[in-house]
């Protein structure tokens, strides 16, 4: 079994004291790594899709990298619309971080996809992108696969926030459906939970660390939910156990 903890767009400031609307998000991040650490649970690699930063910051990449690097564990990382493509690398592009990478265990491949255009909010994954997650699936000996991207691949029901999503959705769920290993799929992006089944694959969104989006809001909106994070255990006949897990501020 492979064990994945979910972390998204924290939204990391140069400031340790900069907030995201009311939210200090350096002291909510290290709440919930804290809440992770006191538990029995432990994961055998970390996902964060994107949004490792707010304020276009390489300080902000290196509060990242000090307190994930605290975890001692595999971290792969991939970007969000408030990324920088080149400081991120820089951050997070040798061990024990991994940009945009991949990793094979427990009968599983585990694939980050970039879903970025530069200067938009919304997302697409491009061709070239494609051609790499094929490249990867084909090659691969594990028999299941899980998907990491920034951006929802579906709908959520919520008019600004649909604007914003990717794309290419259909295309992407489409020509996934068709490998027959791909069980799962992640993203972030939207401070929200999500799980749903959609042309047999898992696609399942991981709430913010910082704050939260209100679900089906017409209008952008945030609610009162506290930060969030997501336990995964992948098995190796391709079963999906999870966990989402809510941690209340101090």
């Amino acid at each position: 079994m492979l064990r994945v903890l979910h972390l998204t767009d924290p939204h990391l400031f140069a400031d340790p004291e900069g907030a995201l609307r009311g939210r200090a998000t350096l002291a909510s991040l290290s709440d919930v790594l804290a809440h992770y650490a006191a538990g029995a649970w432990r994961a055998d690699l970390v996902v964060v899709t994107g949004d490792l930063i707010q304020d276009d910051s390489a300080m902000a990449y290196e509060h990242f990298r000090r307190l994930l690097g605290g975890l001692e564990l595999p971290v792969y990382c991939l970007p969000g619309n408030h990324d920088v493509p080149n400081l991120m690398r820089e951050a997070v592009g040798k061990p024990p971080f991994f940009y945009c990478g991949s990793v094979e265990r427990g009968n599983w491949a585990v694939v980050c996809l970039d879903s970025c255009v530069i200067g938009e909010a919304g997302g697409r994954v491009t061709a070239s992108e494609l051609a790499r997650l094929d490249k990867i699936l084909q090659v691969s000996r594990m028999e299941h696969a899980m998907v990491c991207l920034h951006h929802p691949p579906v709908t959520m029901g919520s008019r600004w926030l649909d604007t914003v999503g990717l794309d290419n959705g259909d295309e992407l769920l489409q020509r996934l459906s068709g490998s027959e290993r791909v069980r799962l799929m992640i993203f972030g992006h939207v401070h929200q939970d999500y799980d749903a089944n959609h042309h047999g694959i898992r696609i399942i969104a991981t709430p913010s660390t910082c704050r939260q989006f209100t679900p089906r809001s017409d209008d952008f909106a945030v609610d009162d939910n506290p930060p969030a994070y997501r336990r995964f255990e992948l098995w190796p006949d391709g079963g999906v156990d999870q966990e989402l897990v809510w941690v209340s501020q101090t």
